[in-house]
């Protein structure tokens, strides 16, 4: 017996140093070594490793937290390990995402891949017909591996099937946002060093607008149109028609870790920037998600968000390339038919974006509501104060909320359907998985750093940046970005000479590691000695106003410190009654939170994502000489937001008018 207890205790002596090592290595392999080592341990040794690390690690708190997550995290390390080993097998055999859409047509080939909402449907084998016929058609013209080519369109099945042709031959597709006019379109394809640009009939008046600045090198194909119709444009249609339909020649190696397509992030200011999206980064997002989400390839996907960004174009089309999926596409969202088309389509799962779950909630109740069959939505952007509105009203069953940036290698899921969270990290074994939050500076962002020069980790209730290990030639933790700059980028993060993607947005982490979005570090901002999360104030505001569109930021006054917190509140939908809002902001918000400046306009602006567009409006103040809108300040002293002209300005920049 005492030799037993010996045994033990020496065990957990080994495993608490292995713990150790694991923890500043975060190595996989090291994991599997020892958990290899002990998996012949009796159950005195086990117990006692176990009573051990119990000891060392927290005690009662740390065993709840393991009794409460372990099945979580267990099922969430499944998921990872699947598809990193399938991602290291596609880079052993040189594979790539149109190989394995070939593998999934073979498997399904009568089955409906795409549809279009009152248009046309594809089943996978003559979805993968189609982009042979535009593989073969691009290789006769001497494209290759290396080439750009901008796909520049609406929503429809072709847009999938044009750039998956495209990549078969190693042409890399540069998927623009169909919103883009004039110098952000031109910017978009001037910075791509496109070969070629194909784009939809519908925005043929676009390209015309911008051709003429165009080298002679860069060809124009046009989808939908006739040869002669636009000129110096070729039909891409009437040589599809005439194109081989066979598998392309395939002359040069494609490799997993080669760049797919670049997606052209829009942001809410400035250019757009292009964020190269690989093989193994566009699996393991949209595999990841199938497998966490319990996707079935069953399931009839409802896609109304645009193709060209990584929502719709990977975790929407990728359910279909890599799983074998139904997507059904319509070319723009509409609230009033969305719950129409699933029902008349027979979706069973819808993607969200942004602000489209709070436009869904805004129309009027109808039979529809709750006649389809959708029994999981999945998307980011779900605000926790319409959360349950949304799940009871619609009668939705899973809530699939996520977070992560296009070129990011921070990303969290919801697969619990935990509310008003985006997911989760794991607290029993965190180098597994080394996303984690660190504090930063509520006014600057910057990082904050121990004596050591560390940055500092957050504990649960404590907000923080969200940062993710950047690990160099690991497909899942390499940052990968055409327009990487430093700004993105944090060293000596975990421990020296480290570095980390720096995600720009505050989370906040519980004690179980679930994680709930809090901000943008810029938007952040502090006014009365308090930090005003503008993300709340927006959701807050929104319920005042009827759900219509609100965006909320932090503006200078000269003479004070901190930033008066400002909405722009559209009224489209009507006049907003001050007197009434005054009273409801009054009672639903703390006193530091509640808007000091009103900017009223008809519509706000948004990108084609639906993220309203704040830098915009933060920049141009509450100047009435710069703002056309009208402008309104709260006096406190009367109880109700006045008007703001020229001479109020005057006023309230120089302390006359005292806010």
């Amino acid at each position: 017996m005492v030799f037993r207890v010996a045994r033990a205790i020496r065990n957990a002596v080994y495993i608490i140093r292995s713990y150790r090592m694991l923890m500043k290595a975060g190595a996989f392999s090291a994991l599997t070594a020892v958990l290899w080592r002990y998996t012949y341990l009796s159950w005195y040794s086990v117990l006692g490793s176990v009573f051990a690390a119990y000891l060392a690690t927290g005690g009662w708190k740390f065993a709840r937290v393991v009794v409460r997550t372990f099945g979580r995290d267990a099922s969430g390390l499944l998921v990872l390990l699947r598809v990193r080993r399938k991602i290291k097998q596609c880079i052993m055999e040189n594979t790539s995402i149109p190989r394995l859409f070939e593998e999934t047509v073979h498997r399904h080939p009568h089955k409906l891949a795409f549809q279009l909402v009152e248009g046309r449907q594809w089943t996978f084998e003559e979805a993968y017909q189609y982009s042979n016929a535009v593989s073969n058609y691009f290789h006769e013209l001497g494209y290759m591996k290396g080439d750009v080519v901008v796909v520049f369109m609406e929503n429809r099945p072709e847009y999938a099937c044009i750039w998956l042709g495209l990549a078969n031959i190693g042409v890399t597709p540069a998927l623009v946002n169909f919103n883009l006019r004039q110098d952000s379109l031109k910017h978009c394809i001037h910075v791509s060093k496109a070969k070629a640009v194909i784009f939809g009939a519908e925005l043929s008046s676009a390209i015309d607008e911008v051709k003429e600045d165009f080298s002679d090198d860069i060809q124009l194909f046009s989808q939908g149109l006739q040869e002669g119709d636009v000129p110096s444009t070729s039909s891409l249609d009437q040589a599809i028609h005439k194109a081989s339909t066979s598998p392309p020649p395939r002359d040069t190696l494609t490799k997993f870790t080669d760049p797919l397509i670049f997606i052209y992030t829009s942001g809410t200011t400035g250019l757009p920037k292009a964020a190269k999206i690989t093989h193994s980064r566009y699996y393991y997002m949209a595999k990841s998600m199938h497998l966490l989400l319990k996707i079935r390839s069953d399931d009839n996907v409802y896609c109304t968000l645009p193709l060209y960004h990584s929502a719709g174009g990977i975790l929407g089309v990728g359910q279909t390339i890599l799983s074998g999926c139904t997507l059904t596409v319509r070319r723009k969202f509409s609230a009033s038919h969305f719950w129409d088309d699933c029902v008349k389509y027979n979706c069973t799962v819808v993607q969200y974006i942004g602000e489209i779950c709070r436009y869904l909630l805004a129309q009027p109740d109808k039979p529809q509501d709750k006649l389809h069959h959708i029994r999981l939505a999945f998307g980011n952007g779900l605000r926790p104060q319409i959360w349950m509105s949304f799940k009871g009203r619609f009668n939705i069953e899973q809530i699939g909320e996520f977070y992560g940036a296009t070129e990011g290698n921070a990303n969290l899921v919801n697969s619990d359907n935990t509310v008003g969270v985006v997911g989760f990290v794991t607290r029993i074994l965190p180098f597994v998985f080394p996303v984690t939050l660190i504090k930063v500076d509520p006014e600057t962002g910057n990082p904050i750093r121990d004596r050591t020069g560390m940055c500092i980790k957050c504990q649960p209730g404590e907000p923080g940046e969200l940062v993710g290990k950047i690990v160099k030639g690991d497909p899942v933790r390499n940052f990968i970005c055409k327009d990487a700059t430093n700004k993105k980028i944090c060293y000596d993060v975990f421990s020296k000479g480290d570095h980390c993607f720096l995600t720009g947005d505050m989370l906040v982490m519980d004690e179980y590691g679930y994680m709930s979005f809090k901000d943008r570090t810029g938007d952040t901002f502090r006014w009365r000695g308090e930090n005003v999360s503008t993300l709340e104030v927006e959701g807050t505001i929104s319920n005042i106003v009827a759900l219509e569109d609100v965006v909320v930021y932090g503006v200078h006054v000269p003479g004070l410190e901190g930033c008066a917190g400002m909405a722009a509140v559209s009224t489209k939908n009507g006049p907003l009654d001050l007197r009434q809002f005054y009273t409801a902001v009054q009672k639903a918000l703390p006193a530091y939170a509640r808007p000091v400046f009103l900017r009223l306009l008809h519509t706000v602006d948004a990108t084609g994502t639906f993220k309203l567009k704040k830098m915009t409006y933060r920049s141009d103040g509450f100047d009435p000489a710069t703002v056309s809108d009208p402008l309104y300040y709260l006096d406190m002293k009367r109880g109700e937001y006045c008007p703001i002209d020229t001479h109020v300005y005057k006023d309230l920049c120089t302390g006359v008018i005292r806010l």
